[in-house]
Parts: structure tokens; C-alpha cells; sequence
């Protein structure tokens, strides 16, 4: 399931699936760690400005609302269900918050399980001239309101806290904020589902996503996930194009899906939904959250923390204890896996990375998310965060920074693509074809390994793709590979990762992934493991832009750059650092004909057509380097 709350809290916490017998043996051994009050539960039905009512759980230590100090409220709102919060989930989900005490807030959103109204993914901010022009910012406002005035012994505070689709909703608590909210957190959010959160991916379509995800969200008021058993790689490719699938499915006439069959590129309606655009001045502390390989949201983080800290108010203008009003924390998990477990490695069934013995999890939940949240909302001190913290992998310690990417101590280093799949630092000295490969649309390169499950379905490898041994595809034809020499010298890699290619493709259109590779040698009887570190893809229609998509020129060596995004991690010694490029990534992206069309929703299957792809001399990957001399 997305996001995380208390009652997703207890499921991760005593392990999906299994014996109920064997559950609750790991709930008892959980729960004997927690040393805090007991809590009771109630269920409210909250009216907002329009007359719709919100479903609300609330739980708060027993006898707190009679006697004892008063309160702040921890409050997270959701589209995956409340009903499953419980005084077992508190304790187990938030273990570090709530050994303190907290009101916890739990509410389904507008249109979900219980509550009233309708239902719109990433509710678009509007203006509020009436009181029926709502959005997630007054639905917030009015619960905060009601709360304050129905709860009793709350000390007038409020934070909000979420990851992923909830992360959304506690950015938008942060926006038009009520003045009871002091903290919020923000997790993996989603910001720009088409930038570069979910859907999209500077323009090219994370097709069984979307395709599971709106299923998913929009088909009933719960929240049921699809689970087909056929390979996701063979169902898509024999439906040819999202609009044969989406058929086969009867999900056409969803409200999304109707979007993704009509509107693909970035207009009005995308960047409505887009939060980046309304981040100005930050108005609350904010606490920025977000994994190094997260399978869903690694962008968000990082776009809000971009948009906010320029706009920080300066110390005299700081209208709380503190003027740095914006931090941000990056560690090596996936999606919300700092919420859960102590975070000392992140693998699956196809590959693991260890991190040393540190157990990153505990520490980011103990001594960064608990004191940022006793600091604001209890006047507690602890909370020593400056800016930024972050894991660096390959070393395996945390590191804080006085701004993200860091600045001092680091140096920008272009890897440059030669011929004979090498890098190197020097400029290649001819402008000369360095690799060339066929792409064929009919052959696409897969992103996981065989069978694909479905999304969220029962064996499915999806929250740890990104860290699988990439030596499955490495070998093949339709890709290129570049790597240093063996390393003798360890390189540290701190900040945001370019691509920029100088590249042709015989076709009319292209999709480009880079992959920044960390190469493990063989030992103590492993094999060699190819390591994601930064990848990213770039649909070849929007060179140019995101908003006016147009043919590639059959033949024409054009430049295609794009981010990245953030990593720390070092490349130790005895290792290589690899770049691969491919031109699919099926089926977690759609198929790229390669003859243009308006609309790859629904392009023909005489449109898809393998063509030649070329890569040429000064085709680069631009790293910012920790600079050790």
C-alpha cells in the first residue's frame, strides 16, 4: 500500500500475510519495547465549510483529556483507510512520538471509505470565494478548527505528518496554514505527478502504475488493490498501447484515466495538480522526507525543499523559536521505509545493499522526526538539525549539510561516454559515434526482473526494484554500457546527477534512460552486483519542452539533458562506476512507438518500429564530486 499511517503502521509492523498466529507473536515481541501511556480511541464525524462530514479517529493517551499537561495534536490525513488505527497501531507505528503523548489524528479525506463528498485525485488548490470552492487546504483548516474547539486539554498545536499521497496532504496543511499548525512533515510527496512523481516522468508514462494505482483509488471508495496474475510485461506488450489495456481492464472511464488517454503531455490540467507552483514563502517548520531509492516519490522531496528554502525568513522575521524554517532528510530507503524497521539494509529477492551495521531508520525516527515534533510542538529541546541530513551509502554515515546539494568541499566533474564503453574525465577530442544499438519496441528492455506482478499484488518485487542487481539486462544488444577501470581511489558523488547526451536516432521520436551504476566486485563467494545509484528517463518529444512536444529529426544529433536527481554515495575502491543507456523501460514506462504521434496513448501497432539509436563523443554524466586533494 502508498503512503503510511497508523493502522498501515501495524500491518507493516507485524508483517503481511501469515499465520495470525505468528502476527501477533511478533506484535507481543514489538510491543514489549514500548515504554509509554496507553491509549483510547473514538470516532468523530467532522463537518466542513460545505456541509460534508469527515471520518476522523482519534487517539490520545487514557485520562489525558481530564488530567495532566494539555496536548498537541499529530494529525495525518489519508485516501487508504483510518479504520484500522488502534492504540496497538500508535504504539507500533510511532513508537518514538508516541512514548511522549500525542492526540493523533487519523481522517479519511473527502470522497474515501467513510467520509463524505467526491473523491478528486490530488484535489487541485482553488480559490475560496465561496464556501463550496473547498480543497485539501480548507478541509484541513476546518478539521483543525473543530478540533480545537471539540478535543478537550489540547495545547492549541497542531503537526501533520504523511508519506506519499498523505505527504501531499500535510504539504497542503503547510499552504494557506492554519495558525494552530506549527510542524509539518512531508514524505515522499506526491508534487508534480507529472514532472517527476507516480505518472510521469518528464513526459514519458509509468504505465502499470498509472494503471494499477487509478484502479486502485478511483474504482471503488476503498482502496482495493489490483492483483492480476499475468506478467505485467506480456500483458502490455500485447495490448500494444495504455488505451488497449486500459480497455481490457473497463477502467477507461475513470477520471483519471480519462486524463491519461486524452491530456498525455503537461497541460492545464497536470500543472493544476502540480504543489511546486504554490510553494513560496515557507509559512510552518518543515521536515522534508525522502528515500534514495524510492520507487514512487523520490522527487517530491527534493522539488519542495527547492522551492522553500530560498524563500526562508531571515532571524529577524522568524515568527517561531527559530528562523530555518525548512530541513530535509535523505536516507537509502524506498518508499516510507524510514517509518518502519531499523533501516540497516534494503534488498529483495534479486539484490541487497547494506549499510554498515547503521541502523538509519532508528536514528532518523529518535534523533531527526521525534525531536523535530517535541521541539515545535512541546517546546522540548533535541532538535539539532541545521538544514539537511543525509545518508551517504558506499561510506555508510550520516552527514549534515548547511544547504542541499552542498556547496563547500565539492567540485563538478563531467564522466564522459568513449568509444569502446570506457569513461573518462578528459573531453574526447572528435565529436565520433561512441556506441550505437538498435531499440526495438518489440523487444523492450525490462526495468525488473520476469514474471512483472502486478503493482501491489501478492509476490510482487515492486518496493525493491530499485536496488536489483542490474546485470539481468546488462548484456544486452539494445543498450550501452560505459565504465572506469577498476577504482583505486575511493569517489564520493554528492548532489544532483546530469545527463546530457549528444545523441540520433533513425526514428521520429525517442525515450532515454541513464543509469548511474555502482559495480561490486566478486567476494567471499558473491557475485559481482551492478548498484543503481541515480537513474532517470527523458521522452525525446520534450527535448525542447514540457508543454509544446515535438518530432525528433530522423538522423539529427540533437542534445538531451536531464536530471538525475540528489545521491550520496561513494564508490569504494576495488569497484567500477558505469553508465548504461537504453531506450526502453518496460512495462514501469509506456513503449515509445519511435514514429511520432500525437498521442502514444493510443498509438497504432504499425507505428512502433525498432530503429537505430547513436550516441556520440562528448556525451557526458556531470557529477558533483567530494573534491579530496
Amino acid at each position: 500500500m502508498r503512503g503510511w499511517s497508523l493502522a498501515a503502521g501495524l500491518i507493516l509492523a507485524v508483517g503481511a500475510g501469515g499465520p495470525v498466529v505468528a502476527q501477533q507473536g511478533r506484535m507481543a515481541d514489538a510491543l514489549k519495547d514500548y515504554h509509554g501511556p496507553e491509549y483510547e480511541r473514538t470516532e468523530v464525524m467532522i463537518p466542513v465549510r460545505d456541509g460534508v462530514t469527515l471520518h476522523t479517529v482519534i487517539l490520545r493517551p487514557v485520562g489525558s483529556d481530564k488530567s495532566g499537561p494539555a496536548l498537541p495534536f499529530l494529525m495525518t490525513r489519508t485516501p487508504y483507510g483510518v479504520n484500522g488505527a488502534s492504540p496497538i497501531s500508535v504504539k507500533l507505528g510511532k513508537k518514538e512520538l508516541a512514548e511522549s503523548g500525542y492526540i493523533y489524528v487519523e481522517q479519511d479525506i473527502r470522497g474515501r471509505y467513510t467520509s463524505g463528498g467526491q473523491f478528486v485525485m490530488n484535489r487541485p488548490i482553488v480559490d475560496h470565494k465561496t464556501k463550496n470552492d473547498v480543497d485539501e487546504t480548507t478541509d484541513t483548516r476546518d478539521t483543525i478548527d473543530w478540533l480545537l474547539k471539540n478535543v478537550p486539554n489540547n495545547n492549541g498545536r497542531v503537526g501533520v505528518l504523511g508519506v506519499s499521497y498523505p505527504g501531499f496532504l500535510a504539504m497542503m496543511a503547510g499552504i494557506d496554514a492554519h495558525p494552530a499548525v506549527k510542524a509539518i512533515s512531508p514524505q515522499a510527496p506526491m508534487t508534480d505527478i507529472w514532472l517527476g512523481d507516480d505518472f510521469f516522468h518528464n513526459g514519458a508514462f509509468r504505465e502499470t502504475y498509472g494503471f494499477d494505482y487509478v484502479q486502485q483509488l478511483e474504482a471503488q471508495k476503498t482502496d482495493v488493490r489490483a492483483d492480476s496474475k499475468e506478467d505485467q510485461y506480456e500483458f502490455f506488450l500485447n495490448h500494444v498501447n495504455f488505451e488497449g489495456a486500459a480497455t481490457a481492464a473497463g477502467m477507461t472511464q475513470l477520471p483519471t484515466a480519462k486524463v491519461f488517454l486524452s491530456q498525455p503531455s503537461y497541460v492545464k490540467f497536470w500543472q493544476d495538480m502540480a504543489v511546486e507552483t504554490h510553494l513560496h514563502k515557507p509559512e510552518v517548520p518543515t521536515l522534508e522526507v525522502g528515500g534514495y531509492w524510492d520507487q514512487e516519490d523520490m522527487w517530491g522531496t527534493q522539488a519542495e525543499y527547492a522551492a522553500l528554502r530560498p524563500n526562508e525568513p531571515k532571524a529577524e522575521e522568524g515568527s517561531v523559536k527559530g528562523a530555518h524554517k525548512v530541513y530535509m532528510v535523505l536516507g537509502p530507503w524506498n518508499h516510507g521505509g524510514w517509518s518502519r524497521g531499523p533501516g540497516d539494509e534494503l534488498g529483495g529477492k534479486f539484490g541487497t545493499v547494506q549499510f554498515g551495521g547503521e541502523k538509519t531508520g532508528d536514528y532518523y525516527r529518535s534523533r531527526i522526526e521525534a525531536p523535530f515534533f517535541e521541539f515545535y510542538l512541546k517546546d522540548k529541546p533535541g532538535f539539532d538539525l541545521a538544514d539537511t541530513a543525509s545518508f551517504r551509502t558506499g561510506e555508510n554515515k550520516w552527514h549534515r549539510y548547511a544547504v542541499w546539494p552542498p556547496k563547500d568541499g565539492f567540485k563538478h566533474e563531467s564522466l564522459y561516454l568513449d568509444a569502446n564503453g570506457t569513461l573518462s574525465l578528459e573531453k574526447p577530442k572528435t565529436e565520433a559515434e561512441t556506441a550505437t544499438y538498435v531499440a526495438d519496441p518489440a523487444n523492450p528492455v525490462p526495468y525488473r526482473h520476469r514474471p512483472v506482478q502486478s503493482t501491489y499484488g501478492d509476490g510482487s518485487t515492486w518496493r525493491t526494484w530499485l536496488v536489483e542487481d542490474q546485470s539481468f539486462v546488462s548484456g544486452r544488444k539494445d543498450l550501452a554500457n560505459f565504465s572506469t577501470p577498476v577504482l583505486d581511489k575511493p569517489i564520493t558523488v554528492t548532489g544532483d546527477v546530469v545527463a546530457d547526451l549528444m545523441a540520433s536516432t533513425t526514428g521520429t521520436d525517442s525515450d532515454w534512460i541513464v543509469k548511474l551504476v555502482d559495480v561490486y566486485p566478486a567476494a567471499d563467494g558473491k557475485p559481482s552486483y551492478e548498484l543503481m545509484v541515480a537513474e532517470e528517463i527523458l521522452r525525446g518529444r520534450y527535448r525542447k519542452s514540457f508543454t509544446n512536444p515535438e518530432p525528433v529529426k530522423p538522423g539529427e544529433v540533437a542534445e538531451y539533458k536531464w536530471s538525475l536527481h540528489g545521491v550520496d554515495h561513494t564508490f569504494l575502491p576495488g569497484h567500477k562506476v558505469m553508465v548504461e543507456v537504453q531506450s526502453s523501460w518496460f512495462p514501469l514506462y509506456d513503449r515509445n512507438p519511435q514514429t511520432y504521434v500525437d498521442n502514444i496513448m493510443k498509438a497504432p501497432k504499425e507505428a512502433y518500429k525498432a530503429e537505430t539509436v547513436t550516441i556520440f563523443g562528448g556525451s557526458r554524466v556531470d557529477l558533483p564530486v567530494e573534491d579530496r586533494e
